[in-house]
């Protein structure tokens, strides 16, 4: 198993902060990047090993989402499982996600089929209020997401004592890093599927 952490000469731990990870990124790119290794040389596969591990790293560890799970799998030893139900708390706001969804992908449907140029037109002025609904929902999303990163950066402010094998609390924590992770996932997924929304009303 591949520590991205290590690879980035980083601390293993539940937050960076990216501007501290694109450096760190961006001066190993350089020091590792394929064009460095002159063509047809015995050192040009492994180069181009090395940064395309180096670039997975960084894709990594640059979503909160990714990062916990890619923790939890170092200091678990295996993948954090997948929930196959939707949190409680979290299913008054998957049930406005998909409506707003499926409204969104019935305009669209309408869009792709107009052909006269009034209807366009009409359809235009129609896509700006879908986009709007789109974006209020979208920092709904935004600032629970914020919310849960606070409380990443929380644990993350006390990571050096929980951490230890020894701790009482390590057992505690990891769990409800776990948790976050999951409920992060969700959100990361859900503000997808509302941009790729967003994205095709807009053309």
């Amino acid at each position: 198993m591949n520590d991205y952490f290590a690879l980035l000469g980083l601390p293993r731990r539940p937050w960076l902060e990216p501007a501290l990870l694109k450096k760190r990124f961006l001066t190993l790119s350089g020091q590792l990047h394929p064009d460095r290794v002159r063509p047809g040389n015995a050192e040009e596969g492994a180069a181009q090993r090395s940064f395309t591990e180096l670039n997975a790293a960084y894709n990594c560890l640059r979503e909160p989402n990714r990062l916990l799970r890619h923790l939890l799998e170092l200091e678990l030893g295996a993948k954090p499982g997948e929930l196959q139900q939707i949190p409680p708390e979290l299913m008054d706001l998957f049930v406005r996600v998909g409506q707003l969804c499926r409204e969104a992908d019935g305009f669209l449907k309408e869009k792709d089929g107009a052909r006269h140029a009034l209807l366009k037109v009409q359809m235009f002025e129609t896509g700006r209020e879908w986009t709007e609904k789109l974006k209020a929902l979208q920092q709904t999303l935004h600032s629970k997401q914020e919310a849960l990163i606070a409380e990443v950066k929380d644990i993350d402010a006390h990571w050096d004592s929980v951490s230890q094998r020894a701790s009482p609390r390590r057992e505690e924590v990891l769990r409800r890093l776990e948790q976050l992770y999951r409920l992060l996932s969700y959100f990361a997924r859900w503000s997808s599927q509302i941009q790729e929304r967003i994205v095709r009303i807009s053309f």
